[in-house]
């Protein structure tokens, strides 16, 4: 295995502090991955990657990608729930890798709802 130089040490560093910022702090939009043993089953994990791999691309520093549990819907999975600051969350059924990267393109992005994907809207909003 090849030695690892300063500035090689650096730019992982780099990477990786670039990959935390997608999963904690200051953020105008979060994205909830449910990772529930049903949600990993029917193929939450490359949802999950999709999302990031989005966010990563598009340079986007105020948007989080986090992960939780079951929600309860099953035979929906994989879903996920965007929450915008201020704006009631979305929860997103039946998900795959496009339109995941599609809902982070016309929703988070563009702040339209992606209507055919959405479950529903919920009552709670996430103050800032």
């Amino acid at each position: 295995m090849a030695k690892l130089s300063i500035e090689d040490l650096k730019r992982i560093k780099e990477r990786e502090m670039a990959r935390m910022s997608l999963r904690e702090g200051e953020h105008r939009a979060k994205i909830v991955v449910h990772m529930g043993t049903c949600g990993i089953a029917a193929g939450a994990r490359k949802v999950m990657e999709a999302f990031l791999e989005a966010v990563s691309e598009s340079g986007a520093r105020d948007v989080v990608v986090t992960q939780s549990g079951c929600a309860g819907l099953c035979n929906r999975e994989p879903m996920a729930t965007v929450e915008i600051v201020e704006k009631a969350p979305i929860k997103y059924v039946d998900l795959n890798p496009e339109k995941a990267k599609r809902i982070f393109q016309e929703h988070i992005q563009g702040g339209h709802v992606v209507e055919e994907y959405a479950l529903g809207r919920g009552s709670e909003s996430t103050a800032g």
